[in-house]
């Protein structure tokens, strides 16, 4: 069954009531999942109210009982995999054995951060008189907001989440609406491994709103963000017009290299595997490839050959090496494209009966060339759905010539 969505604030589960909320739908057939709550003022006050007076106390807990509670959730998580990869599976569409490896990389990550929260060591600074005596001492920097992406909504939530309550700050949360299910997991793992209440709050909602209303509160200290470059731009905007800290984890579009005397390959079977993952909704999802002109012939075929195997579907099917689209945006941003797809070097397509919405999301993998020498502007750190050659093009052909870097 699928997770049960709400909000939580001070260690408890609120339900909708008379509140806003969204539908969560399932990309691969476009059914109806739940109803999203959404959190208005009164909820995020809340929430900030919350996190403010749990931290008077979190902050003094020992850090070995920080860490006990951090690795009792590793272990809920090592436990609870199917559930949780099954939902992320529902509501953002990958396919289950992706989902399964970003989980229980994530009970990684809690172990690590239990172990790490009993190291936050000082110094001993050395002083020009005897009689002074100076250290330094790393203490939290206080209540915490947290924003989070849907293209890997496990990983992205648990890692902040872990850092920030290991190091002894409270956390008030905004996950990705449209995936919502891996936050709630969250949020109810922390919630049975005994985290008091307050320490962490999850809220859902317009994100400009919710964003304004967390930033801006002299309450919260630190700002965390996993996101597009745009909108990293604004948050950090507003986040420096009120003196907050601010950690960015924004995309990047950089380019792939492959040179006449690399393993070719070894690295068009990889590069296309990674393509492919996710959907290309992630921020490592090569785009751009420089390919030296002695290997490009075996590049280009071994690509193809691989991106030709890739089985698109639902991602609960069994051998589906690539789900759809996460969320109509993105199947509205490769649309356009869908022409180009079908006779692309991949050849002849075989996709899923679907209605023709549902279809939309499920875009095969395909080639496009030659390229334009710019990033196409519609595409974002998580939303890639072309791949591009620079065959023909002078001032991007890799040619046997010095080159200079």
């Amino acid at each position: 069954m699928y997770e049960a969505l709400s909000l939580y604030i001070d260690g408890e589960f609120v339900d909708g009531g008379l509140r806003s909320s969204q539908v969560v739908t399932n990309p691969s057939t476009l059914e109806t999942l739940a109803h999203l709550p959404h959190a208005n003022e009164v909820d995020i006050d809340r929430a900030i109210a919350a996190a403010h007076r749990a931290f008077e106390s979190w902050r003094q807990t020992s850090p070995v009982d920080r860490a006990s509670i951090l690795r009792n959730v590793a272990t809920r998580i090592r436990n609870d995999i199917d559930t949780i990869a099954r939902n992320i599976t529902l509501d953002q569409g990958k396919p289950l054995a992706e989902a399964k490896v970003e989980v229980l990389a994530c009970a990684e990550h809690v172990d690590w951060h239990a172990e790490e929260s009993r190291r936050i060591y000082g110094r001993v600074i050395p002083a020009r008189h005897s009689s002074i005596r100076q250290i330094v001492v790393h203490e939290p920097v206080g209540v915490c907001a947290a924003f989070t992406p849907w293209n890997f909504p496990f990983n992205q939530a648990i890692r902040k989440v872990a850092a920030a309550l290991g190091a002894g700050c409270t956390l008030i949360l905004k996950g990705p609406e449209e995936s919502p299910s891996a936050v709630m997991a969250i949020a109810r793992l922390f919630h049975d491994a005994g985290l008091p209440k307050g320490c962490l709050n999850i809220v859902w909602g317009k994100p400009a709103e919710i964003s304004h209303r967390l930033i801006t509160s002299p309450i919260v200290r630190k700002i965390s963000f996993t996101g597009s470059v745009e909108v990293g731009k604004q948050l950090a905007a507003l986040a420096g017009s009120h003196m907050k800290r601010v950690t960015m984890e924004l995309g990047g579009h950089a380019p792939v290299l492959v040179f006449d005397d690399s393993d070719v390959p070894r690295a068009a079977k990889m590069l296309a595997k990674l393509k492919v993952l996710n959907a290309g909704q992630a921020c490592v999802s090569p785009t751009r490839f420089f390919v030296q002109e002695g290997a490009y012939d075996d590049f280009v075929s071994i690509f193809r050959d691989t991106l030709a195997s890739v089985k698109v579907d639902d991602g609960l099917q069994a051998d589906v090496t690539m789900g759809p689209v996460a969320n109509e945006r993105g199947g509205a941003a490769c649309s356009d494209r869908v022409p180009r797809f079908l006779s692309g070097i991949v050849g002849a397509i075989k996709l899923p009966i679907l209605s023709l919405a549902a279809w939309r999301s499920m875009l095969h993998p395909a080639s496009d060339r030659p390229a334009s020498n710019e990033a196409d502007s519609g595409y974002t750190s998580s939303g890639n759905c072309r791949l591009s050659d620079a065959r023909g093009l002078p001032s991007r052909t890799l040619s046997n010539k010095p080159l200079h870097i």
